[in-house]
């Protein structure tokens, strides 16, 4: 039998499953992709299929090996990334989920959030956790489902449920229930896991009142999980990486030392510094995190989260129906020479960094009778740039360095238009690689080095040498007058 030749990369998102197979230069040689659902119940409220999630996921891996006319021996490892906060509670002995997932964007655990804040001082979750008190984070999504779902209480307390991470529930399922873990990465999303000691923390799992036999193992990023159930797909493949998807991304963007950025445009917009091996407390409004881990170190990152984006550009088609392919906002973003002074607050389930206002809601400023639908498109493209703006500016302020260059990733990042507003808004380069899928990318990476597919860092770095530049245009002044009506927006629709 032949060395195995590909790496399979299974990346989870929000919006749809997708399998990628890297050779060893790490190009692509096949990608399947299966929409998902999701519904909304109630106006911030956000829930999946988490049987859908499973089952699409199964399908691209197995689409991506016919298509590449590829045999499942010649996979060398798996690695996956992973929508990070979303929620999925189901029974050991089963494996059936008691409820919907519970995406990350939904808010319905805020009033458990409120009911928290009362119990504890400010400073007590962020000094654990990095984070911030807030529903966004899975630990009052598996208090809600504890406190809502008939007989979920009981079922907690008598060790018959399991609570994981989307990549929590891909291992068990891929290893035929054999598997109950998560790496760090997707821990310290979680509000229970102290990014210090590196454990599940007993006073915040007290404070949420969730049994700790609900929570998965936690494994560094970079090593064996386990491996896929023979009976499902013929072969025993080793899964050797696992990291949530923006720091899978920051890795895929070898954003390796401290001060690298990096800025994911997808369903939501993320910024990630590496800070090295200490985390940093941000006075900004920004989380600490782990960015990845092995056996040996740990490394953290700064990150700040921007709930709407890729998202935004999806209601200017189905929800004001103003475009019919998101592939028309460029054109016509360059079709007006401005916004005529509209600005779109996209804060459709409130704002996240550096405002973490839940009851802040989306606003156009500044309609008058000139603007048309190109403006309103050009806007709402442009809102991107302004809150990588915000988010960029605490973040420099919290680490103390001065970005020079940012590297760029995600679907939204292929839209030329945006990338070079991007530029204009910042006052510094921005590079996007040819190859814009970062998350894939750094899954693939962090499984293959696990397994010497890459011997080393250098090696991968030199897989990511060929890149897209876009440098600024815009003078000062035409910079601050953009960014002083985008300040008087956004505090517009604060609460």
């Amino acid at each position: 039998m032949s060395n195995p030749r590909y790496i399979a990369a299974l990346d989870q998102g929000t919006t749809s499953s997708r399998c990628l197979l890297f050779d060893e230069d790490a190009q692509i040689v096949s990608i399947a992709q299966q929409e998902i659902e999701r519904s909304f119940p109630h106006p911030g409220w956000v829930q999946q299929d988490a049987t859908e999630i499973w089952a699409s996921q199964l399908s691209v891996f197995t689409k991506a090996l016919t298509q590449a006319q590829v045999q499942i021996s010649d996979i060398a490892a798996i690695g996956i990334t992973n929508q990070r906060e979303t929620t999925i509670v189901w029974d050991r002995h089963t494996g059936k989920p008691v409820y919907d997932a519970l995406v990350w964007q939904c808010r319905r655990g805020a009033s458990i959030i409120d009911e928290i804040a009362h119990k504890i001082e400010p400073n007590v979750i962020q000094e654990k956790t990095g984070l911030i008190l807030d529903s966004y984070f899975s630990a009052s999504k598996i208090a809600w489902i504890l406190r809502e779902i008939p007989g979920a209480r009981a079922r907690a307390e008598a060790g018959d449920l399991l609570f994981g991470t989307v990549d929590t529930w891909l291992l068990w399922n891929l290893t035929g229930g054999a598997v109950h873990a998560t790496d760090m990465t997707n821990a310290s999303r979680t509000l229970l896991y102290n990014i210090h000691t590196c454990e599940w923390d007993n006073d915040l799992l007290r404070l949420f009142d969730i049994p700790r036999s609900m929570l998965p193992e936690v494994k560094p990023s970079c090593g064996y999980f386990g491996h896929t159930d023979n009976q499902m797909l013929g072969h025993g493949v080793p899964i050797m990486g696992v990291a949530g998807d923006q720091q899978a991304a920051l890795f895929g963007q070898c954003c390796f030392e401290p001060g690298d950025v990096k800025n994911t445009y997808g369903t939501g917009c993320f910024l990630l510094m590496n800070t090295g091996g200490s985390p940093v407390r941000s006075s900004h409004g920004l989380l600490s995190t782990i960015a990845y881990a092995d056996s040996k170190h740990v490394t953290y990152a700064l990150e700040g989260s921007i709930f709407n984006a890729g998202s935004a550009i999806d209601w200017l088609k189905d929800g004001l129906e103003l475009i019919r392919s998101v592939d028309e906002t460029e054109a016509l973003a360059r079709s007006v020479n401005d916004t005529q002074n509209c600005y779109v607050v996209p804060a459709f389930n409130g704002l996240g960094a550096p405002y973490w206002d839940t009851d802040a809601r989306g606003a156009i400023v500044g309609l008058t009778q000139g603007v048309t639908r190109a403006h309103v498109v050009r806007a709402t493209l442009e809102s991107l740039a302004y809150q990588t703006y915000d988010v960029l500016r605490a973040m420099q302020l919290d680490a103390g360095t001065e970005l020079k260059t940012m590297r760029v990733d995600g679907g939204v990042s292929r839209n030329n238009f945006c990338m070079q507003f991007q530029s204009d808004i910042l006052g510094e380069r921005v590079i996007r690689p040819c190859n814009t899928e970062s998350t894939a990318l750094g899954a693939a990476f962090i499984a293959g080095l696990s397994v010497g597919f890459w011997e080393n860092l250098d090696d991968v770095r030199a897989c990511c040498a060929h890149v897209d530049c876009f440098e600024p245009t815009f003078t000062r002044s035409q910079r601050e007058r953009l960014l002083a009506g985008w300040d008087r927006a956004v505090h517009s629709v604060l609460a």
